[in-house]
């Protein structure tokens, strides 16, 4: 079997003005990445995506992988990764390499399981695995007024019983947003916190120390991603968990953030991080450190069930079921046609569970006509 196809498929969505949102940085109008569709000799095809532009991934992909993708044998697929590092030299690091490696990785995982008749969970690890427990990505920073708590009182009401929001902006305005989650969520929800990297260490750490009466999971991105000292400093001064990697790309990178004790948790973006190969040696540093993995997903449909199937994968070394520590997967709570329109069967997190896929590969099917409608190259 060998790849006889590839294409590349930007896809986009745009929110009307006055209907931005966003985090403590700014607010967004436009949702958009790129998917890759691969196709074999044996009529098999698989989908992956790269969370980037579609004229970059485009050029990227015609410049440095077409000539070696198209003729591969999808099951060579692990080599793909560490021959990005390699060949050219110097640009394995790149986010946009980074992203393309992912896209091409997953979907050449997506033919393996179909081939094998297997979800690609199965392959990577092994056991069964029916549903994960998600949680609320929500309390956006929006550019329309609206009460507080009515977007986490939103996902409580669909059976969410956890949740991350958005702080940042300053220490009384978290606490405030902080307060407020915690009182729609109760005393038993599990509450997770995103900086999304606005702060320098100081004032992470302040906002650490005010809010830590309201039992935290985590805290996400408490400085910018470059900030390697900056997250030694803020994990040092407070006993919350810190959560960092959807800005990561590649094991180095990873590695790095493993290995400096900056993290208690990582979080592969599996559009970004090198795909399922590198998502799943990542794990496996992390595992071996005893840090936690948890991915990150700010995707469409593909990129979701390619997170879905990796999380599925992970082992929960060391706890037990004296430790009860289930695998928390993002779902957030904005508008995504691209993840909600763009499967035959959408993804459905409401009473607090979220099925993994059991057919083969990725375990989705493609809505061509919704693919048609937000296609953004045409």
């Amino acid at each position: 079997m060998h790849i006889t196809d590839l294409e590349t498929i930007p896809i986009s969505h745009s929110l009307p003005d006055g209907h931005g949102l966003g985090d403590a940085r700014s607010f967004g109008h436009d949702r958009a990445t790129t998917l890759l569709r691969l196709e074999t000799d044996t009529g098999l095809e698989g989908w992956g995506e790269a969370f980037a532009p579609g004229r970059i991934v485009e050029a990227t992909v015609a410049e440095l992988f077409a000539e070696d993708v198209l003729g591969m044998d999808p099951f060579a697929v692990e080599s793909l990764a560490v021959e990005s590092y390699t060949n050219p030299y110097h640009f394995g690091g790149d986010v946009f390499v980074q992203s393309v490696v992912s896209a091409i990785d997953v979907a050449c995982w997506d033919i393996i399981g179909k081939s094998l008749e297997r979800p690609v969970h199965r392959i990577l690890g092994g056991t069964e695995c029916e549903s994960l427990v998600p949680y609320a990505s929500t309390m956006y920073f929006t550019e329309q007024e609206r009460p507080l708590e009515e977007p986490i009182q939103e996902a409580v009401d669909e059976g969410f019983t956890a949740a991350k929001i958005k702080i940042g902006a300053n220490t009384d305005t978290d606490v405030e947003r902080v307060r407020t989650a915690r009182e729609v969520l109760g005393d038993d929800g599990r509450l997770m916190v995103d900086m999304n990297g606005n702060y320098r260490p100081h004032q992470a750490i302040e906002t650490a120390h005010a809010i830590a009466e309201y039992d935290i999971d985590w805290i996400e991105e408490p400085v910018p991603p470059e900030n390697d000292s900056g997250y030694q400093d803020v994990k040092a001064a407070t006993d919350i968990p810190i959560a960092a990697g959807e800005a990561h790309y590649g094991r180095f990178a990873f590695k790095k953030l493993i290995d400096n004790r900056a993290v208690d948790i990582v979080q592969p973006n599996l559009g970004r991080c090198g795909g399922l190969s590198e998502a799943r040696l990542i794990a496996d540093m992390a595992t071996t450190e005893n840090v936690a993995v948890r991915p990150h997903i700010w995707n469409s449909a593909v990129g979701m069930a390619a997170a879905i199937q990796f999380a599925a994968s992970v082992t929960d070394y060391p706890h037990t079921r004296n430790i009860p520590d289930p695998m928390l997967i993002e779902f957030d709570r904005s508008e995504n046609p691209l993840r909600e329109d763009l499967l035959e069967s959408p993804f459905d997190p409401s009473g607090g569970e979220l099925d993994v896929p059991q057919e083969p590969g990725l375990g989705i099917s493609i809505d061509e006509d919704a693919l048609e409608r937000y296609r953004s190259d045409e």
